[in-house]
């Protein structure tokens, strides 16, 4: 499972024109949940994200993390993420999980994730067409692959 974590002052998530999800201070998550992915892997996730300091404490280091500073988070499925590009020029998907193995994963994703931060997780729609807006800020953006932990 990749989770792509961006620390963002502002995100927000449309679907046909209407505000799905929106945040101020927080993270907005990219997930693409690879066929290879099980329940170990969401409980992976949820613990490192929960757990990671990337917001600025009062000497500038990032040590703070996002309890500390009451952010929120926007999780959303994105299946591209497991694209393959070696051959051609036409993205290959054929490692990212089909929905019906990816949406119970997803939603465990979230439900752990709500438990382990004590408030609701805002997402997009599994399989929608999303049109995601963020302001990175910093730029800080962390890649985390479960299949392969550093």
């Amino acid at each position: 499972m990749l989770a792509v974590i961006q620390r963002v002052s502002e995100a927000k998530v449309e679907i046909d024109g209407q505000i799905n999800a929106q945040i101020q201070q927080g993270f907005l998550i990219l997930v693409g949940i690879h066929q290879a992915d099980s329940e170990s892997d969401c409980q992976y996730l949820a613990n490192k994200i929960s757990a990671l300091r990337i917001f600025s404490d009062s000497e500038g280091k990032m040590n703070l993390d996002l309890k500390a500073v009451n952010g929120q988070i926007i999780l959303v499925s994105q299946f591209t993420l497991h694209a393959q590009t070696k051959k051609g020029n036409r993205p290959s998907f054929i490692d990212a999980a089909r929905p019906e193995q990816a949406i119970p994963l997803y939603q465990l994703l979230i439900e752990l994730l709500e438990n382990k931060m004590g408030f609701p997780m805002q997402t997009g729609i599994f399989g929608a067409d999303m049109q995601v807006s963020l302001v990175n800020d910093g730029p800080v953006t962390i890649i985390i692959d479960s299949q392969h932990p550093n």
